[in-house]
């Protein structure tokens, strides 16, 4: 198996590549991994993504990375299979709320890759061997800092999680019919915007810890 694993940033996948540079059990599998780092953002990682597909086509891509939670419930740490995502932010904020692609009729709820206006993921069996808790993403351009933003999101889309790269991952893949998966794990709630209460080590330490569960179980 020939997989891709994708990052915003290289200190969110650290402890895995460290772990990649010292382990011999993937020497003994039918498995390889490059790993691409794609900047912060949902232009950069399309664009990034879309690049490396120009040139090689790999069975699986997953995306690691951290995310914001919605719900104050959610503990810091906890690692998501994301299962399905949306740009949340496309369209146009209204007098009388946010209007998306859709309300807009510049696009069809269900015109490829959308499916009743999100992005899923359809490999429910590469999710279910994950063992992880399945979330529901939003993914934005910029942060969101207004927790009647933030309330929308819950109300509109049920989600659970925000990132600045998800729904992109989802995009091409779908785009492109590549199995996919997308691990989040969480570092701090959304609208809360005060850093010392952000939780990163944890995040990036059960994030990889899962990563390397799942990439050895493969």
């Amino acid at each position: 198996m020939h997989c891709l694993l994708v990052a915003s940033t290289a200190a969110e996948i650290a402890p895995f590549t460290d772990h990649l540079g010292n382990t011999e059990k993937l020497d003994h599998i039918d498995f390889d991994v490059d790993i691409l780092i794609t900047g912060v953002g949902s232009n950069a990682a399309t664009y990034s993504l879309t690049r490396y597909l120009q040139h090689k086509k790999p069975d699986l891509v997953i995306q690691a990375g951290v995310a914001g939670a919605f719900d104050p419930e959610i503990k810091p740490g906890t690692v998501f299979v994301v299962k399905q995502d949306v740009l949340a932010d496309q369209g146009v904020q209204h007098k009388d709320g946010f209007l998306d692609v859709f309300d807009l009729s510049l696009a069809a709820l269900n015109e490829l890759p959308y499916k009743k206006g999100v992005l899923p993921n359809p490999y429910s069996n590469m999710i279910k061997r994950t063992r992880l808790k399945k979330g529901i993403g939003v993914t934005v351009n910029e942060i969101t800092t207004l927790r009647k933003r933030s309330e929308s999101y819950v109300s509109r889309y049920a989600a659970d999680l925000e990132s600045m790269e998800g729904a992109s991952l989802h995009y091409v893949c779908l785009m492109e019919h590549i199995p996919f998966l997308q691990l989040r794990s969480i570092s701090n709630y959304v609208t809360e915007r005060n850093k010392k209460k952000w939780n990163l080590p944890l995040a990036i330490a059960n994030l990889n810890k899962e990563l390397i569960r799942l990439l050895e179980s493969l």
